[in-house]
């Protein structure tokens, strides 16, 4: 994957129909990332600025932050590829070069093989402001349906479905 060869009018944003306060994604987390995707059908991406809050050294993102950063991205490319749910069951990153705080960065995801019919492999992937890779992973993901997550209090029961015909096609273009 890299960034620059996506090309960006093809992604569209996702809406986030899922309740709570995930530290990643919740648009309602005031303490989070409350990251937004946008989706081509094969690669997720997510475009942000980490605040100065979540620094580790000096001005640097802390590596806990892009770690979550790229499960967040994996973990919705196999949301949307496989429309089920999922956890990470192992992940492992290189942390290549450091990013800056207040810097915009991209993240993508992508998955790479469907391995049995409930394990998943990913990549994903963190550019900095000039495009250079900065981290990327390798992730092993558990899928499970809706239902599943609802019985085992993961999501709220009221959840709606984000996986309806209108979600998948509707969004605007990534900025």
């Amino acid at each position: 994957m890299c960034a620059k060869e996506s090309g960006e009018n093809r992604f569209k944003e996702l809406p986030n129909r899922f309740e709570g306060n995930c530290f990643g994604c919740s648009p309602t987390n005031a303490a989070g990332l409350q990251m937004k995707f946008f989706w081509d059908g094969r690669i997720i991406r997510s475009k942000l600025v980490i605040p100065q809050h979540l620094s580790g050294w000096n001005k640097l993102i802390h590596g806990g932050v892009v770690s979550t950063i790229l499960d967040e991205v994996m973990s919705w490319a196999i949301i949307y590829s496989s429309q089920q749910m999922v956890m990470t069951k192992t992940m492992t990153i290189d942390f290549i070069k450091p990013i800056q705080i207040g810097d915009e960065i991209i993240a993508e995801g992508q998955v790479k093989e469907f391995k049995t019919r409930h394990e998943v492999l990913v990549e994903g992937s963190i550019f900095d402001h000039e495009n250079q890779l900065c981290a990327r992973s390798v992730g092993h993901f558990v899928t499970f349906s809706q239902k599943v997550a609802k019985r085992l209090g993961i999501i709220a029961q009221d959840t709606p479905n984000p996986f309806r015909d209108e979600t998948a096609s509707s969004g605007r273009n990534i900025q």
